[in-house]
């Protein structure tokens, strides 16, 4: 019989949503590429947009939530970065910015992390 301890299981689940979070920023990333390419009014642009501020929204909610093992530290800097991103994101939907590289940047800084 094998013998598993509650460590390993719970590390490869973490290992499993840290992957599965890399995925959904890996898409951010080239719809915002994409967008980038078509322009920052372009349907294209939107659709990013759209994406982005969902996925953000997600993880922000998990990251306020109790049971999130994070340190108190990170998952505040990365509640600020959502944020950040979901503002940004606004303006660029309503042609106040055209900072998609930004947006670019910060999505692969973050997604870079998960490793």
């Amino acid at each position: 019989m094998y013998r598993i301890s509650y460590a390993e299981i719970s590390n490869d689940a973490s290992s499993e949503i840290r992957e599965q979070e890399r995925q959904a920023l890996d898409y951010a990333i080239e719809l915002l590429s994409l967008a980038q390419m078509r322009g920052p009014s372009s349907a294209e642009a939107t659709q990013a947009i759209l994406y982005l501020q969902k996925l953000w929204g997600f993880l922000i909610k998990d990251l306020a939530d109790p049971g999130n093992e994070l340190a108190d530290e990170v998952k505040g800097n990365l509640i600020s970065i959502g944020l950040w991103v979901i503002k940004e994101a606004d303006q660029i939907m309503h042609e106040r910015s055209k900072n998609l590289s930004g947006l670019i940047d910060v999505t692969r800084t973050i997604r870079n992390g998960l490793q």
